[in-house]
């Protein structure tokens, strides 16, 4: 597994794994699945995207208290 950060990519407007502020995916789709470090366990997830009634979008990983910003969240894959 790869483990690092999550971070978000402007260039396809998706947060993606970072190590070592390199790319080593650099975006996650709806659906896709990774771990997340929530109180000091690794919990399986998964990254989803809701739309907000203005037409903006918020990302979030399921099962976990992570919801819109993202970065710097420790992942792995």
């Amino acid at each position: 597994m790869t483990t690092g950060r999550l971070g978000y990519n402007s260039v396809n407007d998706r947060y993606g794994l970072l190590v070592s502020d390199l790319w080593v995916h650099s975006g996650f789709h709806c659906g896709e699945g990774l771990e997340a470090m929530v109180d000091g366990k690794w919990v399986p997830t998964r990254m989803e995207m809701c739309w907000n009634d203005d037409g903006s979008h918020d990302w979030y990983l399921v099962g976990t208290p992570y919801f819109c910003d993202l970065e710097y969240v420790r992942a792995r894959v």
